[in-house]
């Protein structure tokens, strides 16, 4: 995988002269202006656009000591279930050419453990904002864990993970029909006591239709996307590289096919829409912006850069400045066709 400090610069030697000029009414040459970097999405107010994703940045305790929290717009919690779960057994990593597959298994603490063990400490950490990932394995799981994370204060929103296996239903992915998207997503909202972001599968057959039926069921903006379903195999055991075999698939690798699907999806949907998917730079941040995105996730790359996320906001402004942008949310959708 390439480090973000070596792969090129989409413009970046070229800014002077690359920059639009300014339009009327903005400041004029020589001066820079005053940068608001803050965006609203399901009604929450992030402080920039930059949000460290689930999955990649545990419960966020955990990066307390290298990253400065309150520097980013918000971080999104490891996905949390009704009971604890063990996850997969290794090896249930692997470094893919231009990217990582994972098959972690959703290996967490439980909902009831997060509130007791997490949150009093995520609460004393000051200027912070973070969601909850919540899935289930059948649409009652769903439910119960929302009602229990309810009862906890500090908690900005939940982002529902509707890729999980529906065991109800022959283990189809409950985001990967419309319909049993639209039941579980309305039944999470009518109890849920914050607002609701569905995260949704790449592995469909339409990202409108799954997008649409999440925004009719209720929900107050939609995330995307969603890891990959790959594989890996060692070509001299003749084995799988990961023991659940199939894993999902992530980092720069899917970037191209996730801005389009972001694209495709806020061109349909009124609610915001969350990006995410291969984003290391400043550039690529722009390009969700561009497509439609009010603010992005970042992943995979705090697992060979945990400061990624810090670093991304640093740049993600010097950018701004650099292209005389005044509200980073004025990128938004702002693709030139």
């Amino acid at each position: 995988m390439i480090p973000p400090a070596d792969r090129p610069s989409e413009g970046a030697s070229s800014t002077a002269t690359t920059a639009k000029p300014a339009k009327a009414g903005a400041p004029g040459p020589g001066t820079r202006p005053a940068l608001d970097m803050s965006v609203i999405v399901a009604g929450i107010t992030f402080k920039n656009p930059i949000l460290a994703a689930s999955g990649s940045f545990g419960y966020g305790v955990e990066f307390e000591d290298v990253v400065t929290l309150s520097k980013l717009g918000g971080f999104v919690t490891k996905g949390l279930s009704r009971e604890p779960m063990a996850g997969n057994p290794p090896p249930r990593l692997f470094e893919t050419a231009a990217g990582m597959l994972n098959a972690i298994g959703l290996q967490n603490i439980g909902a009831r453990a997060f509130l007791e063990e997490k949150l009093p400490v995520l609460r004393n950490i000051k200027d912070i904002t973070f969601l909850c990932n919540v899935f289930g394995h059948s649409q009652d799981e769903y439910e119960e864990v929302v009602r229990i994370l309810n009862e906890g204060e500090g908690v900005a929103g939940y982002e529902l993970n509707v890729s999980c296996p529906n065991t109800k239903c022959g283990g189809i992915a409950f985001g990967s029909d419309p319909k049993m998207l639209f039941e579980v997503v309305s039944a999470v909202k009518k109890i849920a006591t914050r607002p609701l972001v569905v995260k949704l599968s790449p592995n469909v057959t339409s990202i409108p239709d799954v997008a649409r039926a999440a925004e009719d069921a209720g929900a107050d903006a939609i995330s995307l996307v969603n890891t990959f379903i790959a594989m890996a195999i060692d070509a001299e055991t003749r084995k799988p590289r990961i023991s659940n075999i199939t894993a999902g698939l992530s980092g720069p690798a899917i970037k191209p096919i996730a801005v389009r699907m972001v694209w495709e999806a806020a061109k349909t949907v009124k609610i915001p829409v969350i990006g995410l998917g291969g984003i290391s730079t400043a550039e690529d941040v722009i390009e969700f912006l561009l497509a439609g995105a009010s603010a992005v996730e970042v992943g995979t790359v705090n697992f060979w850069d945990p400061c990624a996320c810090e670093t991304l906001v640093d740049s993600l402004e010097k950018w701004c400045l650099e292209h005389r942008i005044a509200k980073t949310s004025d990128l938004t959708g702002a693709l030139e066709l």
